[in-house]
């Protein structure tokens, strides 16, 4: 009884060493074959919360890439855009500086306006660009919904002030649109600080010729006025303010400049009596209003020297808002340019991340193949020896009982 007790056992401990000999093969085997080190959290308990935070980090790197990519293809629509809108205000101004030309006929300012609408309705087509996603790029928030409408002669805007982002890091995003009201609204007018324009009913032939404004610029609404009691009495102005009040007054002397409040004004030509021009302090307007201006100028000039000073200020004028407006777009365009800079440079610092966690995700969890194949060779060893004990003692066992 107690030799068959110890026969069960001996067959048994074979056997256990045997299948513990395989079970240690095989997860070699595994391991080999897929590469990985730990199989399961219990191989390496610590070793697999280090895994899922890496590859979670990892996950994360490679949405800001994908982020980035999109804020790269919105930008560079947007580039392109801007680049077709600077391109026709650069042609308007062309147009409106050769209608400005005292050899034009009210004819062919006539005609040039004709171009001149045409470039309004093509700025209108470029604001309502729309990105790949059928989105439009000016409209804010309102993604959705056309940004500008025209009618007529005026321009609507439908959209916000919105801007969207996308996160391209952990802590960077960046503006993947700008709003219509920023790009084509809110410009500054005239000379940044004032822009002016001559009273409808003027007679005289005065013509401004230049603007400027010093820091000292006292910001308000003023009315320059020309009078002259009888021919023979020289031309007078004053400077009157939103109040009313005179805030500077002298004779008028073609090309010499009327200064007041950090204003700086050179009027030339002959002003008749009651002229006057108007300086608005601080003005905005949107890049639709100068060039429905500038047509508006040119559909509507007449050939009396009256005429011809009115259209000439309103051109003048024109070409003062061109130049802001023109600006404006460059300095958008710029911003979109460093933004596209930006992600390049953020595309790179994520690439060097992410080689830095796979490189850290490999080393917890990837087998050294030449430790591992080693490994394996000596569990094959160990097995076929476990396999040649349990055939001897097994052996030997029968041998005995017989």
């Amino acid at each position: 009884m107690f030799d068959r007790l110890s026969t069960l056992q001996i067959y048994q401990s074979g056997i256990s060493t045997i299948l513990d000999k395989q079970a240690d093969l095989a997860r070699t085997q595994l391991e080999l074959s897929s590469g990985k080190r730990i199989q399961s959290p219990s191989d390496d308990p610590s070793g697999a919360v280090k895994i899922l935070d890496l590859e979670e980090d990892i996950r994360l790197v490679d949405q800001y890439q994908r982020n980035a990519s999109l804020a790269q293809g919105q930008l560079a629509v947007e580039e392109s855009t801007l680049s077709g809108v600077n391109n026709v205000l650069q042609r308007v101004r062309e147009l409106t500086v050769q209608a400005n030309n005292a050899t034009q006929s009210p004819e062919t300012r006539a005609s040039i306006a004709v171009e001149v609408n045409a470039r309004l309705e093509e700025l209108v087509a470029l604001a309502n660009t729309r990105d790949a996603n059928d989105e439009y790029l000016f409209a804010g928030f309102q993604a959705q919904t056309q940004p500008f409408t025209q009618q007529g002669g005026a321009v609507t805007y439908s959209g916000d002030d919105g801007q969207r982002f996308l996160d391209i890091a952990a802590s960077a995003q960046i503006a993947v649109r700008d709003s219509g009201s920023r790009v084509f609204l809110a410009v500054d007018a005239g000379n940044g600080s004032f822009d002016f324009s001559a009273a409808s009913a003027n007679t005289g032939t005065a013509v401004v010729s230049a603007s400027s404004a010093d820091n000292s610029f006292v910001r308000d609404d003023y009315t320059v006025t020309f009078s002259q009691l009888s021919p023979t009495d020289p031309v007078t102005y004053s400077v009157t303010d939103s109040s009313a009040a005179v805030v500077a007054a002298g004779n008028y002397t073609p090309g010499e400049a009327i200064s007041f409040n950090g204003a700086r004004l050179v009027v030339d030509g002959t002003p008749e009596d009651g002229d006057s021009i108007t300086l608005e302090s601080a003005p905005k307007q949107s890049i639709f209003e100068t060039l429905r201006g500038i047509a508006d100028a040119l559909e509507n000039s007449s050939g009396s020297p009256s005429g011809g000073a009115a259209v000439n200020n309103a051109l003048a004028s024109g070409l003062n808002n061109l130049d802001q407006a023109i600006g404006n777009v460059l300095e958008v365009q710029s911003d979109v340019g460093v933004r596209l800079n930006r992600i390049d440079s953020q595309q790179s610092i994520n690439e060097e991340f992410n080689l830095q966690l796979q490189t850290t995700l490999s080393d917890v969890q990837d087998v050294d193949f030449a430790e591992t194949i080693s490994k394996l060779n000596l569990q094959l060893v160990a097995l076929q020896a476990a396999q040649q004990t349990y055939v001897t003692t097994q052996g030997l066992t029968l041998f005995n009982y017989i």
